[in-house]
């Protein structure tokens, strides 16, 4: 099968699907969609960018107007949000803007998770686009050891986002962290 970029997995998959029928998901099409699909859940990790791409792209881009432009992007490449999902609950305190998180969490004592968010404001969209590149769909100790700081730093991010923004964006990764520590607890 032929390369295709990560953003287009999607709609790549929906296109091939509809030739095929909905009813045959052993096609190439479905196969190349769910390849990343190891637990269940972890669906949601085949329609992220992955990190990786982030940071290559990053370094592509000269001028902060095209990387804004390309973190606005990122947060339209998210999968819809569920309107149920928009909850006190799960809405990440600290953020100027409302940023709803949820989160998934397989079996075993290390388990995998993956999480979906979502905002009101496409800078912050795109914002949580990096972090679930960053974090959804590793294991809870991964998780835990991941230098979120590291990577905001190597992107630029933390020159160049506002001081509300970046507290948002702490907000999002403790809780992030918060999340993969109670599942390794429960675990435990």
């Amino acid at each position: 099968m032929a390369q295709f970029r990560t953003e287009n997995r999607y709609a790549l998959f929906l296109e091939l699907l509809s030739a095929a029928g909905p009813s045959d998901l052993s096609t190439p099409a479905a196969s190349f969609f769910f390849r990343d699909a190891a637990v269940p859940g972890h669906y949601m990790r085949a329609m992220i960018t992955p990190i990786q791409t982030i940071r290559d792209d990053f370094s592509l881009l000269d001028e902060w107007e095209d990387r804004y432009r390309y973190v606005i992007e990122l947060g339209e490449g998210l999968p819809p949000f569920p309107e149920a999902e928009r909850t006190a609950a799960n809405k990440v305190p600290g953020c100027v803007s409302q940023v709803w998180l949820t989160t998934e969490r397989g079996d075993g004592a290390d388990p995998v998770i993956s999480f979906q968010g979502d905002s009101d404001a496409h800078i912050v969209r795109g914002l949580v686009a990096i972090m679930l590149a960053l974090f959804s769909g590793r294991r809870a100790s991964e998780i835990q050891g991941t230098d979120a700081e590291a990577t905001l730093k190597e992107l630029g991010l933390d020159e160049h986002l506002s001081p509300q923004r970046a507290n948002g964006l702490r907000s999002m990764v403790k809780r992030i962290k918060r999340d993969a520590e109670a599942a390794l607890k429960q675990t435990a």
